[in-house]
C-alpha cells in the first residue's frame, strides 16, 4: 500500500454513511436510545473524575461527534468513561481542574501520532485474562469511588480508593447529622429502579428513569443532599490551554498514562463492537489505526472545549449495536441528543442529586464484567486465573497502566512456561532391521520450541545420553521443531561443538528452511565435522551413521 493510500485509509469517506431510509431510521433510533442512556453516565463520570458534570456533558458531545466522524469503527460510541475518570481523579487532586484541558490535548496528540504510525494492531497482543482483570479492577475502583457520594461524605484525596471509601463511611457515620440516611436512600432507590427495570423492561432506559424519580422526590421532600449545581446552557468557545515548560514537564507523565488508557480502551471497545456486529450478521469491521486517529482528535477537541479525555465506551457501544445502529450516524445522533439537553434542559439537570449519580455508577460497575466471564477465566487454567487476579488487584491497589504491563508480563511467563513444558527430546530406535554397531548410534527427536526457556533442558539431556554407552554418532532430528530462537540455536551450536570435541560425530536431519539461516548464522553448521552432515531424509542420515560406525577400527567390539 502506498503512502497516499495509507493516508486515505485514515480519513473519513462517503462510504462511512448509508442514507437509505431503512438504515437512516435505524441509526436515528439507536442514537436517540444511546443518548438517553449516556446522559446520566456523562454526568456521573464527569463528577467522579473531579472535573465536574459540565465537563462530562461537553466531552460526550464534542468527543462523541469527532470520534464518530474520524474513528475507525462504524458503531463505536465515545465519551467520558469510568476508567478515564479513575486516571483523571489523582491528576485533578494533584494539579487542579485546570490541568485537565492540557492533559486532554497532550494525550490526544500522542494517540493521534500512534494512529499515524500504524500502531493500532498492538492491542491484539494484550491477553484475554489481562483485559478481563483490568475491567474487573476498574469496576471495583469506580464502585469504591462512589461510596463517599452514596454516604454524603467528602471524598478524601490522595488515598487508595478502598481506604478512601472506608474513611468516608466512618466520617459519615460519626457525623450523625442524618445526611447519610438521605444519600443512601437516594443511591439505593436508583439502584433498585435500575435493577428492577433491567429485568422487567429491558428496553426502558433504567438509569434515566431512576435518576428522574429520585430527583423529583428530592425536590418534593426538599431533601438536604448535594446536587449537581449550575450547568452551562451552551457549549463554551474553544480555548487553547495555556502551557509553559513547567506545566508540560509536570503533566507529561499523566498525559502518557491517559493516552495509553485511551488507546487500549478504545481499541478493545471497537474490537468488541466488531465481534457483536459480526455475530448479528452485519459483518462490520474496524480499522484500529483510524480508530486511534479519531480518538486522538476527539480528546484534543474535548480539551479545547473544556472537556476531559475521551475513549470508546464499551457499555454505550453495546447499547448502540443492540439498538440497531448500522453506521456512525447513530453515534453522532447520540451526541446531538446530549447537546440538546445542554441548550434546553440544564435547569432540571442541575437539580439531580449527586447520590443518584453514585447509585447509577454502582449498578453500572456490577455489569461491567459478567459473573459468567469471571468463571470462564478462573476455570480456564491456573495461569489464566493468576494473571486475571494479579491484574485486577494491581488495578485497584496501585495503577491502571502498571496493571496492564504487569498482567502482560505474568501472562507471558505462564505462556513461556507452557511452551517450554511442551518442548521435548526423545531417543528413538533406529529404523529398519537392527545391524551390528547400532548400539553406537543415538537418534534423538527434538519437538516443540527450541528457545531460551527450554534449550538448556533439552540439550542437556542429549549431551548426557550421548556421553555414555559408547555412542560414537549422534543423529539429531530437527523436523519436529516448530520454533528456534537465537538462544536455542546458540545452545545447539555449543552441543555440537562439545560432542564433536569428544569425538562423537553429529549428523543433522530435517532442518526447516526457515531455521536454516539462523543455524548457519550462529555457527551450528560450522561446528559439524563436514558440511555434508546435514541430511534431508532420515534413511540417508542413518545409512551414513552406520557406514561410519562400520569403518571404525574397533567396530567389531
Amino acid at each position: 500500500m502506498t503512502t497516499s493510500a495509507q493516508l486515505r485509509a485514515l480519513l473519513p469517506t462517503r462510504r462511512d454513511y448509508d442514507l437509505r431510509p431503512r438504515i437512516l431510521g435505524a441509526d436515528l433510533v439507536a442514537g436517540l436510545t444511546v443518548g438517553v442512556v449516556a446522559l446520566p453516565l456523562a454526568l456521573a463520570f464527569g463528577v467522579s473524575s473531579g472535573v465536574g458534570a459540565a465537563a462530562g456533558l461537553v466531552t460526550a458531545v464534542v468527543a462523541g461527534i469527532v470520534a464518530a466522524v474520524f474513528g475507525g469503527s462504524g458503531v463505536q460510541v465515545s465519551g467520558p468513561t469510568g476508567a478515564m475518570a479513575v486516571v483523571l481523579a489523582p491528576v485533578v487532586a494533584a494539579h487542579g481542574i485546570g490541568s485537565v484541558a492540557l492533559v486532554s490535548v497532550l494525550a490526544g496528540v500522542v494517540v493521534l501520532a500512534a494512529g499515524a504510525l500504524r500502531l493500532g494492531r498492538l492491542v491484539t497482543y494484550i491477553p484475554w485474562p489481562v483485559v478481563e482483570g483490568f475491567t474487573l479492577g476498574i469496576a471495583c475502583v469506580i464502585f469504591l469511588q462512589q461510596v463517599p457520594g452514596a454516604v454524603g461524605a467528602q471524598a478524601p484525596t490522595g488515598l487508595n480508593p478502598a481506604v478512601a471509601a472506608w474513611n468516608s463511611v466512618v466520617a459519615a457515620v460519626t457525623a450523625a447529622d442524618g445526611t447519610i440516611a438521605w444519600t443512601l436512600g437516594a443511591a439505593g432507590l436508583v439502584a433498585v429502579v435500575m435493577i428492577v427495570l433491567q429485568r422487567a423492561a429491558p428496553a426502558v432506559p433504567a438509569s434515566l428513569v431512576g435518576v428522574a424519580l429520585v430527583t423529583v422526590l428530592a425536590e418534593a421532600l426538599d431533601a438536604p443532599i448535594d446536587r449537581i449545581g449550575a450547568l452551562p446552557d451552551s457549549l463554551p468557545l474553544p480555548v487553547l490551554p495555556s502551557a509553559d515548560a513547567a506545566a508540560l514537564r509536570d503533566l507529561l507523565g499523566a498525559a502518557l498514562a491517559v493516552a495509553a488508557l485511551a488507546a487500549i480502551e478504545s481499541l478493545l471497545s471497537a474490537r468488541v463492537a466488531s465481534t457483536m456486529t459480526s455475530a448479528a450478521g452485519d459483518g462490520a469491521v474496524y480499522h484500529p489505526d483510524r480508530e486511534l486517529v479519531g480518538q486522538g482528535l476527539a480528546s484534543m477537541a474535548s480539551g479545547l472545549f473544556g472537556g476531559m479525555p475521551a475513549t470508546g465506551a464499551i457499555a454505550r457501544t453495546a447499547v448502540n449495536v443492540r439498538s440497531g445502529a448500522r453506521t456512525r450516524l447513530a453515534a453522532v445522533t447520540h451526541a446531538l441528543v446530549i447537546l440538546a439537553v445542554i441548550y434546553l434542559a440544564t435547569g432540571p439537570v442541575s437539580r439531580i442529586p449527586l447520590a443518584a449519580l453514585a447509585g447509577v455508577l454502582m449498578v453500572t460497575t456490577t455489569r461491567m464484567i459478567p459473573a459468567r466471564t469471571v468463571m470462564q477465566v478462573v476455570r480456564a487454567s491456573r495461569g489464566t486465573a493468576i494473571t486475571f487476579a494479579v491484574t485486577a488487584v494491581i488495578t485497584v491497589a496501585f495503577d491502571l497502566i502498571e496493571a496492564v504491563q504487569i498482567g502482560v508480563l505474568v501472562a507471558a511467563f505462564f505462556t513461556l512456561r507452557s511452551v517450554a513444558g511442551a518442548a521435548g527430546v526423545h531417543r528413538e530406535p533406529l529404523p529398519g532391521p537392527a545391524q551390528p554397531g547400532d548400539e553406537h548410534i543415538a537418534l534423538f527427536r527434538l519437538d516443540g520450541a527450541m528457545f531460551f526457556g527450554a534449550a538448556d533442558r533439552l540439550l542437556s539431556q542429549v549431551s548426557r545420553d550421548s556421553l555414555r554407552d559408547g555412542v560414537t554418532v549422534v543423529v539429531l532430528r530437527l523436523s519436529g521443531l516448530r520454533m528456534v530462537d537465537a538462544t536455542g540455536a546458540k545452545a545447539l551450536a555449543e552441543l555440537v561443538h562439545e560432542l564433536e570435541h569428544r569425538g562423537i560425530m553429529v549428523l543433522v536431519k530435517g532442518v526447516k528452511p526457515g531455521h536454516l539461516g539462523l543455524l548457519r548464522t550462529v555457527g551450528v553448521l560450522d561446528e559439524l565435522r563436514d558440511e555434508r552432515h546435514v541430511f534431508a531424509t532420515l534413511e540417508t542420515a542413518i545409512a551414513h551413521a552406520r557406514a561410519h560406525v562400520a569403518a571404525l577400527p574397533d567396530a567389531a567390539s
